[in-house]
């Protein structure tokens, strides 16, 4: 290194003071020529900017190589475990075990649901997807779905996804599966389409979202304007609502996963918004629930819906008070409401105090 250059350095450090952060960009600027850089990394370890010891990359580990797929009988490409995974991994509460989807492959060709231990060993094909039925290749149909783009969630030791395709009108299913492979169910079958629409949606993509017993997600196509819809349905196949047919301004194509935060979810389009056609970011509120009281004898029930619109009400309180002068003192009402045809429902006796209610979340 020539004596100008080692001035130059020296200089720059005894005015700046050392280690201090304008004292890195003044070294960081030093031009460098082949044969200078390591001295130049030397005297940033000094200085306590770069850890002592060599300087590594990260580590890269190859988990599990799904493996080679061959044509079955019946033209369908098959392998034990699936083949192109598109969709992202979650883990188990202890973040041992990694759970995802493989898209194709399987032994009908149709996706699997796998899961692999973080260090990569146990690999376990947890589902295979049915085989799509023989024929034309629109619509393929069988009972479970097939084609699962989306990644799967966990909620206690069961895991919620959706399909692209298949099921009853090959336009995709909800289902879910143990963690152990069993118990696998079929919790929706979207609907055929006519004219790129109908009543529910078609070809989900995007993971779905749990809040209380009611799964939220999207369908990328179909709806009453064949532009997709958002849907929630519950975790035992019950109540499948369509929240919102995307029409017009809405946008077109939600493919992407939605965020629910307090009483409200948001989520993307793709495109087709009015503003040049180039997607949008939406939201869908939920009012919360209606209290109704009703005298029935010396009796007076009080009741609120259980849900709304696929939004599930369980997490509201009922609470009452005598008094509403400040500081008003609530307490939970008793006994606690039963569902009665949808309505969460508490019966009270009508007493000679005066009595305020109302529902916290």
């Amino acid at each position: 290194m020539k004596t100008n250059m080692k001035n130059y350095i020296c200089n720059k450090l005894s005015h700046l003071g050392g280690t201090s952060g304008t004292a890195w960009a003044c070294l960081a600027a030093v031009p460098l020529r082949a044969g200078r850089r390591r001295v130049l990394l030397a005297l940033l370890i000094v200085l306590g900017l770069l850890p002592a010891g060599r300087v590594t990359a990260q580590t890269f580990t190859t988990l599990y190589s799904f493996t080679a797929i061959s044509t079955n009988a019946s033209g369908v490409y098959t392998n034990s475990d699936g083949a192109n995974p598109v969709a992202g991994l979650i883990t188990n509460l202890s973040g041992s075990t990694l759970y995802g989807t493989a898209a194709y492959g399987g032994s009908s060709g149709d996706g699997t649901v796998f899961a692999v231990n973080t260090d990569g060993t146990g690999f376990t094909n947890l589902h295979t997807f049915a085989p799509f039925s023989i024929g034309p290749p629109y619509p393929r149909t069988n009972s479970e779905g097939g084609a699962p783009f989306a990644g799967v969630i966990l909620s206690d030791n069961t895991l919620y996804g959706t399909t692209y395709t298949g099921g009853s009108s090959g336009n995709g299913t909800v289902f879910a599966v143990n963690t152990d492979g069993t118990g696998f169910t079929n919790l929706h079958n979207f609907t055929a389409l006519l004219s790129n629409t109908n009543g529910d949606g078609a070809g989900p993509e995007a993971e779905l979202v749990l809040s209380g017993n009611t799964l939220y997600g999207t369908a990328g196509r179909g709806g009453s304007s064949g532009r997709g819809t958002v849907f929630a349905v519950h975790t035992d196949g019950t109540g499948f609502t369509n929240l919102h047919s995307l029409a017009g301004g809405d946008g077109a194509a939600p493919y992407a996963q939605l965020l629910f935060s307090g009483n409200t979810v948001y989520g993307t389009a793709l495109n087709s918004g009015i503003a040049g056609g180039n997607g949008t970011v939406f939201s869908i509120s939920f009012p919360g629930p209606q209290l109704t009281i009703t005298p029935s004898g010396t009796n007076m029930i009080l009741s609120w819906p259980a849900n709304v619109a696929g939004f599930d009400y369980t997490g509201y309180t009922l609470q009452s008070t005598t008094n509403l002068v400040s500081p008003a003192v609530w307490g939970t009402n008793s006994p606690a409401p039963v569902v009665v045809n949808g309505q969460n429902t508490v019966t009270n006796p009508i007493s000679g105090a005066q009595q305020f209610y109302r529902l916290v979340q």
